[in-house]
């Protein structure tokens, strides 16, 4: 079995025939998927959909995008979304200094107000960072001096001195279908190395498709390709990467497994 642990079943490419989606990714060995939310307006669509569907999880979360959409946000009102039962993790949050749709400094309180949150529940945060390594790996540093919190950096495309830090700070790393592009040789020496307890894959759908299927819209079960082929870097089985790969996200996500 494996999990995707990172798709958007409420976007373009995936709800039109979210069903049909679903049902291919199960039949490829997909047991469990995570429905990330990235703004306000998805998180009842978002919970709704693991609520209608057994093996469907949801997060609720402020992508750092939309962090000036959502300077009205409460701690309080985060804290309550993540009470229903089939919302397992908090995010995605985190910094985008890339694109910088959103003022650093709100995406930086944003990324605070869920790291927070996520102290309190021990859910997992959920973390987008590209191109603000310092200023993730500063505030991690700091929070996690307030009180431990269980994290997860998702997508991960740093580079291997972040992805040590952030091990050392105990959080996983999910990697996507990027690791199969031909340019992406050094995220594929880092997928190699990142140890087997802190190791989860995803497919960030509907983007990211990974070889063989670029040029398609993503989908969750899609994640085999990607599994088979960090497998075959790290030398190991796909059943194997898969079983391990599978117990992390459990073992991570509790919630899920409770």
């Amino acid at each position: 079995m494996l999990v995707d642990s990172h798709c958007h079943l409420e976007y373009d490419g995936l709800i039109d025939d979210q069903a049909g989606v679903l049902d291919r990714a199960r039949e490829a060995g997909v047991g469990a998927f995570l429905n990330i939310s990235t703004k306000r307006a998805e998180w009842c669509r978002v919970v709704g959909t693991a609520r209608a569907t057994n093996d469907v999880y949801a997060s609720v979360g402020i992508h750092p995008h939309h962090a000036d959409q959502h300077l009205d946000l409460e701690r309080d009102e985060l804290f309550e979304a993540t009470c229903d039962p089939k919302v397992i993790g908090i995010g995605e949050t985190g910094l985008d200094y890339y694109y910088e749709h959103s003022d650093r400094a709100a995406q930086q309180r944003m990324f605070r107000l869920h790291i927070d949150v996520a102290r309190e529940t021990q859910l997992p945060v959920i973390i987008h960072t590209r191109d603000a390594e310092d200023d993730t790996i500063a505030i991690l540093s700091e929070e996690m001096e307030k009180g431990a919190f269980p994290a997860l950096i998702h997508c991960f495309t740093a580079s291997a001195e972040f992805g040590k830090r952030v091990l050392e700070l105990g959080l996983s790393i999910s990697i996507s279908g990027i690791v199969t592009f031909k340019n992406a040789r050094d995220l594929q020496e880092v997928a190699k190395t990142i140890p087997r307890d802190r190791l989860l894959v995803e497919t960030d759908s509907p983007f990211l498709a990974p070889v063989p299927h670029r040029g398609k819209s993503c989908e969750p079960g899609y994640v085999r390709d990607t599994a088979a082929f960090i497998a075959d870097l790290r030398g190991e089985k796909l059943d194997e990467l898969a079983g391990y790969t599978t117990r992390n996200f459990f073992s991570l996500f509790s919630k899920a497994a409770a």
